[in-house]
């Protein structure tokens, strides 16, 4: 059997998954806060048949081997963590984080997800809560006679209620950094959850120590540039076709040394 069909089928398998990875993107073009993947390929075992630099004689040495290729493979997919375009929007509840950082959000198991995601909203009880209705961390409770409410860009976050003009502190956010944003796992819903790759999160004041600012009235958008993707798509098509001519080809050379022999 030609070792040029199953290293065909090794491109074949990894340009699909690629596609795939794209195809993600440009799914979620729309998605509050989404960071777009970027397929990471890797060569697979070589099969040596001379060793470099072997000797060839008493007094000299290959220059160069003889080795083949078995194929590619998808060694993983790293998450960008760019920063997506923002967008001012009328909606006092949303919010977006102008730098490095994340919303800390607590799941119903107890344990906390993170988010890049700041359309919140308001719970039956007044608690800001995600739109999956998972509370945000520290917990905010909004008071029924509210007026108005605003979140600074270091995270305090006052309201005015009726008949008194002077504005009452009820809370303060607080984001999170990771050493390593590319190691959090991503679990769907627009949350990452911390692992080892990551490391722990370094939680503290927006604005400070490198935590980017807090910024009301804005959402930000995906990192996903849909011309980049659909760049990717046709280059990806590409190399799909020529793995596939590799196979065509091998297939007509196995026909003709069954049909001639």
């Amino acid at each position: 059997m030609l070792p040029a069909l199953w290293v065909s089928k090794t491109g074949l398998s990894a340009q699909d998954m690629n596609l795939t990875t794209i195809s993600n993107n440009l799914a979620n073009v729309s998605t509050t806060g989404f960071k777009k993947d970027r397929a990471e390929f890797q060569d697979l075992l070589y099969q040596i048949r001379r060793q470099p630099g072997a000797q060839s004689t008493q007094d000299s040495a290959l220059p160069s081997g003889l080795q083949l290729g078995t194929g590619v493979r998808i060694a993983g997919t790293q998450k960008l963590f760019t920063e997506g375009s923002l967008q001012t929007t009328e909606q006092p509840l949303d919010m977006a984080i102008n730098g490095r950082g994340f919303f800390q959000i607590l799941l119903p198991d107890g344990n906390i997800g993170y988010t890049r995601d700041g359309s919140f909203h308001l719970s039956a009880d007044g608690q800001i809560v995600t739109s999956n209705g998972y509370a945000l961390e520290p917990a905010v409770v909004v008071p029924p006679e509210t007026q108005t409410f605003t979140v600074g860009e270091d995270g305090t976050v006052s309201i005015t209620t009726v008949g008194e003009p002077a504005p009452q502190i009820i809370g303060n956010l607080q984001t999170a950094d990771f050493i390593n944003p590319a190691g959090l796992q991503a679990i769907g819903g627009n949350l990452f959850m911390e692992t080892a790759s990551s490391g722990a999160p370094q939680i503290g004041q927006p604005g400070l120590n490198g935590l980017g600012s807090v910024l009301q009235n804005t959402l930000e958008n995906s990192n996903v540039s849909v011309v980049e993707e659909l760049v990717n798509m046709i280059t990806t098509q590409r190399a799909y076709e020529m793995n596939s001519k590799v196979i065509s080809t091998a297939d007509q050379m196995l026909s003709f040394v069954s049909q001639q022999l």
